[in-house]
């Protein structure tokens, strides 16, 4: 095992600004390294926005910069301290127990964006973690992150996936595995309710002002910056869950610590795709009471909205009731914007843009058709263009579809374009979850055509492209007990 690090140098330009924060906001480290990291995956496509270039290192090189065995020059490596409501009850100290930030660099856009190791070994803040991760749980984050990013939805992305040549132990002894992720930020909720919870207030408001200066800059000079940086999350949030919903997509695990200041998804742990419509759906293995079920999404981001508020009140007012008020009024607008986000997400999805007010009647009926007929939501939204294309009628949704076809009518858009935009907002591909689970397995054996087929498949969702017929509207599974686990 290699013990001295080394450092290659590359074409990105780091700034590692978390770095300059103070020492308790963070402790810094080197990742520990593995015995045999081979390379799995490297997204070059993605590389090459961070500013890579197009004279990548080698492929032993690139095994060893994203396993942990080398750093990149101008990296700053370090494991984050962050607290967390995890499932309603709060956690005092959390934190990077599996990962290392490895810095942040500047792309080509000018854009800033963290590097993160996951999987890379032990912190401070492991726990009872051995730090590393699986093999799966690595491959179905790069699968179903790099899908959410096709599908258009705020997401972490995934840049490199690395066999470590090692076991880890969970059930089973299984093959261990990193993942790099790349983030516009890692800072969450859970990392003001570290601060807040200990009443070290002045380290609230350094971050506080780190994180406006960082996500939103426009608001560093306002008296008012920190009601309007709980609206700006809020409204970014809301934006996102909104998206989540229009894919069917379920996080799993919306802890405060798995809330992102910045509005990307962030943290795929317990998550999938749903496929038979149904509201309660729930795939974590560990929720048991649904707190994080489908219907629950818009909801429990609220709630998490309402302990960001709750940790930022100390910098609003030094009233506490005054505060408490003026956090309050700041997070009343988030159930507005949500409603206002799904109803065009959803519009979009029944090939709509004009605003009519019996929209939100005609959307959940449709939804109430689909779960009582137990139907495929990716495949059911997807079949409307036939119905304009083909000139066909579709038995399961009855009289809705004549109802649609009149209010479509309003839109005074051809035939031919209001397919176009029923095509381009309504996937064809997602990762479905017996195929995620068949590209796992044949992993765990060694094979890895069937996750490169994936990961071609999914990058370009709204299409049905020739070869990738396998994952075009695959038949409908009922899956509510089809079950995902986080991976540590």
């Amino acid at each position: 095992m290699q013990t001295l690090m080394s450092y290659v140098d590359t074409n990105l330009i780091f700034d590692n600004s978390y770095a300059r924060l103070p020492e308790g906001f963070y402790t810094r480290l080197r990742p520990e390294p593995v015995m045999r990291p081979e390379l799995i995956v490297f997204n070059s496509s993605l590389a090459e926005q961070l500013g890579f270039g197009k004279n990548l290192p080698d492929t032993h090189t690139l095994s060893q910069i994203f396993s942990g065995n080398s750093l990149m020059r101008g990296a700053d490596s370090l494991a984050v301290v962050y607290a967390g409501h995890q499932f309603g009850h709060f956690v005092p100290q959390l934190g990077d127990g599996r990962a290392i930030l490895l810095g942040e660099v500047i792309g080509l856009s000018g854009k800033r964006f963290d590097i993160q190791l996951k999987g890379s070994g032990k912190t401070p803040y492991s726990r009872r973690s051995d730090g590393r991760s699986a093999l799966g749980p690595v491959l179905r984050e790069y699968i179903i992150s790099e899908a959410m990013h096709a599908l258009g939805v705020p997401t972490t992305r995934a840049l490199a996936a690395v066999s470590t040549g090692e076991s880890v132990l969970r059930e089973k002894c299984l093959p261990g595995a990193i993942l790099t992720r790349v983030a516009h930020g890692h800072i969450r909720v859970g990392n003001f309710e570290y601060f807040a919870a200990r009443q070290q207030f002045d380290s609230l408001r350094i971050l506080a002002d780190y994180s406006i200066h960082r996500f939103f800059p426009e608001l560093a000079t306002r008296p008012d910056r920190y009601t309007k940086f709980i609206e700006k999350v809020g409204e970014l949030q809301s934006y996102l869950v909104s998206r989540w919903m229009g894919v069917g997509f379920i996080h799993g695990v919306m802890n405060t610590d798995n809330f992102s200041v910045s509005g990307e998804t962030i943290d795929y742990g317990p998550c999938a795709f749903m496929n038979v419509y149904h509201p309660d759906t729930v795939f974590s293995s560990i929720d048991y009471n649904g707190r994080y079920s489908y219907r629950n999404q818009a909801y429990i981001a609220l709630w998490n909205m309402a302990r960001f508020a709750e940790s930022l009140m100390p910098l609003i007012h030094e009233n506490a009731d005054t505060a408490k008020a003026i956090a309050g009024e700041a997070i009343l607008s988030f159930s507005e914007k949500y409603q206002s986000f799904w109803l065009k997400t959803f519009r979009k999805k029944l090939g709509l843009e004009l605003e009519v007010p019996e929209d939100d009647t005609l959307i959940k009926d449709f939804l109430a058709i689909l779960e009582h007929k137990r139907l495929d939501f990716t495949n059911s939204f997807r079949s409307l263009n036939e119905i304009i294309e083909k000139g066909i009628s579709i038995a399961e949704f009855g009289e809705w579809q004549y109802v649609w076809k009149q209010r479509a009518a309003l839109e005074k858009a051809s035939p031919i374009q209001l397919v176009s935009r029923l095509k381009a907002s309504n996937p064809a591909v997602i990762p479905r979850n017996q195929q995620v689970e068949a590209v796992i397995e044949a992993a765990y054996q060694g094979k890895f055509s069937l996750f490169h087929e994936m990961i071609k498949s999914i990058q370009n969702p709204y299409c049905d492209i020739e070869g990738f017929e396998f994952y075009n509207n695959l038949v409908a599974l009922d899956d509510r007990n089809y079950r995902t686990f986080c991976g540590t």
